[in-house]
This record gives structure tokens, sequence and C-alpha cells, in this order.
């Protein structure tokens, strides 16, 4: 595997097989001393865990590690984080995992020492000026996925575990100082975590190349995002090892990221409320909803997919990307309705008033309302 790169858009990125051995050098490249690696339950138990623990340790970094994550990480999941971060002594945190991990490693660091509520900083106006930036600790972070993100993001989803109800909490500062990307790491993936991961990566780029706000670079990465997504995600699920095509993954997931700051939509503004009430996939929820997504669209983005499609060397514009997409899911044994994965019609009502509430809906191309979001979902199932 011959890809190999070092980046600083939007911050350093150490890209290439292998290059989790430079975990404790860059710990040490930013001042960190005593740091907390926070991952989740499953992949505590792993080598690659222990390995970057022994890493550390051997270093004279300690081997602290934080693993109560839940896939749908709430505030309860944080206070027990900050909990162990405080009596450890620690001076930042390694986000060591998939998006729950990252996600929450983020809001230990934020929150470890701050007096407002971690409610108080959700991504709404200035509010993120409420927190002391000086008081937030040093991020690393490490996928081992192909799918959020979140290692080259400034937000961060935590669930409220008393509404159910998913918050994005944002602060420039949880962009980490220092990110590592070692396609190896995500090779052990089960099959459906690199189908539903994939496929979050795809919602990312579809959804911020759909949006109608400009931004112009953001629309670029958008489309070119999507494009690795579509050659290489078939390849990462067929045959696990293929490293060239978990690295294309990789940089697909960071991709989707840094576009979705032109905006999301109803694919996530679905999503976020169904996994909070039901605990799914985030990803999968994505693939789940999405070309019902597009057809509720179609009207306000035809043509731009019809321009997307003919970039992706797929004919037929419109119907044609519509067609892949439904292809794709079908060879990643993705769920084909919301049904299919739990979700109960006697709850629309519910659904439908916590999708309008989230802010991904702001960024949909056609206008969200009750009534079509709720025919939206009715549609999904």
């Amino acid at each position: 595997m011959t890809l190999r790169a070092n980046w600083s858009y939007p911050t350093a990125v150490k890209f290439g097989a292998g290059r989790i051995a430079e975990l404790a050098e860059q710990c040490k490249a930013v001042g960190l001393k005593k740091p907390l690696l926070v991952t989740d339950k499953a992949l505590a138990a792993l080598p690659i865990t222990a390995s970057a623990l022994d890493q550390l340790e051997a270093a004279g970094l300690g081997r602290a590690c934080f693993s109560e994550v839940d896939p749908n990480p709430n505030e309860k999941n944080m206070e027990a984080g900050i909990a162990v971060y405080r009596a450890g002594g620690h001076d930042g945190v390694i986000c060591f995992g998939g998006g729950s991990a990252l996600d929450l490693g983020k809001m230990i660091a934020l929150m470890h020492d701050q007096t407002v509520s971690v409610w108080d900083l959700e991504d709404i106006g200035d509010w993120w000026t409420r927190a002391d930036a000086a008081k937030i600790a040093p991020i690393l972070a490490v996928p081992t996925t192909a799918g959020t993100g979140s290692e080259v993001g400034r937000a961060g989803v935590l669930t409220n575990s008393e509404t159910h109800k998913k918050k994005i909490i944002f602060h420039p500062k949880l962009l980490p100082a220092v990110t590592i990307c070692d396609p190896e790491l995500t090779v052990g993936m089960p099959k459906f975590i690199t189908a539903g991961t994939g496929m979050d990566a795809l919602a990312h780029c579809l959804e911020a190349y759909c949006s109608p706000f400009y931004h112009p670079m953001s629309q670029g990465i958008a489309l070119e995002g999507m494009r690795l997504v579509f050659e290489n995600l078939p390849k990462g699920y067929a045959t696990p090892g293929d490293l060239e095509a978990r690295a294309h993954m990789m940089s697909a997931a960071a991709m989707g990221a840094v576009a979705f700051q032109k905006g999301l939509g109803a694919i996530h503004s679905l999503s976020h409320p169904v996994g909070a009430v039901y605990n799914t996939h985030h990803g999968t929820t994505n693939a789940v909803v999405m070309p019902m997504v597009l057809d509720f669209n179609r009207p306000a983005i035809e043509e731009k997919i019809a321009r997307a499609a003919a970039y992706l060397g797929i004919e037929g514009g419109f119907d044609g990307f519509r067609a892949k997409i439904m292809a794709l899911r079908a060879e990643l044994a993705i769920p084909e309705t919301l049904s299919a994965m739990g979700v109960e019609a006697s709850r629309l009502d519910e659904l439908t008033g916590m999708a309008l509430e989230d802010p991904s809906c702001g960024g949909n191309p056609v206008e969200m309302t009750r009534e079509n979001t709720r025919a939206l979902f009715e549609a999904c199932l």
C-alpha cells in the first residue's frame, strides 16, 4: 500500500498504513504527558487497542483507558469519563475508535473543567462562546472506522438520556490537534460496520453536495468524496484486507465531514431521532432513508444530481444515480425500510417533531414541514 501523506486540511493528518506507530510521538508533539485514551467497549478488548496502550506506556505516557461508551453516547457516559479524567490527573484525550468514541472523547476534553452545562454549548448561533476555551484539553483522534469524519470536525453528537434527543455540541477547539488515519486499523471491522460507516460517509458527501448554501470548496470535496465511496466501499466490504480501498474510504469519511460545513439535510434529520429512540446504527439508518430522501428532494436537486452522475460515470441522470444507491444498498445488505429496523408507525408523530427540531433539517433543499416530514417517514417505513 503506497498511499502516504501529511495534511493540514483542516488539521494535521498523519495518513498511511502503519502510522499508528507514531501515536506516542504525536502526543508528545502537542505537549501531552498523561493522556486518557477513550474508546468503546468492544474495541477496548481488541489487540489494536492493547497495542496503542503498550506504545503509550513504553513512551512514559501511561496506559489509561476509558471505554464505557454506548453506541449513541449520552451525558451519563460523558460524566463517567470526566470522573476518570479528573481522578487520573490527565492532560489530554486520545479519541480512539468509531464515531461514538470520537464524539465522546471530544465531550470529555471539552467539559472536564467547565462551569456551564454541555447542553448550553449546542450548535446554535454563538453558544460555543459560553465555554471557557482555555479549559478545553488537547485532542488527538485515531479513527478505526471510515464513516463519521469526526476526526476532522469541530463538533460531537451527544444524546440526552432523558429526552432521547441527539444534540450537536460545537466548539472550534474540538478540532483535533493531530489525526492519525491508518487504514490497517479498519481491516478488522465487521462487515455490517464497514457497510454502515461507509454509507454514513456517502450520506455526508451527498447531503453536503445537495445543500442549497454557497460553499464551492465543500461542493467539490463532496463530489470527489462520493466517487471514492462508490468505487471503494464495495471493494472494502467484499475484501476486508484491501488496504487501498480502506485508505480511500478513510479519505472519503474525512472529506464528508469537511464538506458538510455546507450543510446536511433530511437524511440526518430523520436518522438522528430514529437513532436516539431506537438505538440504531447511525450510518445504517442514513442508508435506509437515503433513496426516499432523494425522491423527496427531487424537485430541487434533479439537475444537480444529474451533473454529479455525469462526473461519477453513472448513466441515466437522477434515475441512474438513485438506481446506483439502491444497488449499493443491496450489495451491502442494508435493510430496505425503517420498519425492518424496528421503527413503529405509532411513534411517527414523535419522530416527526424531533426531526423538525434537528438542526440538519435547515440545510435540506426542500423546506421540511410537519406534513411533508411525516409523509417522508411513512415512505421510509
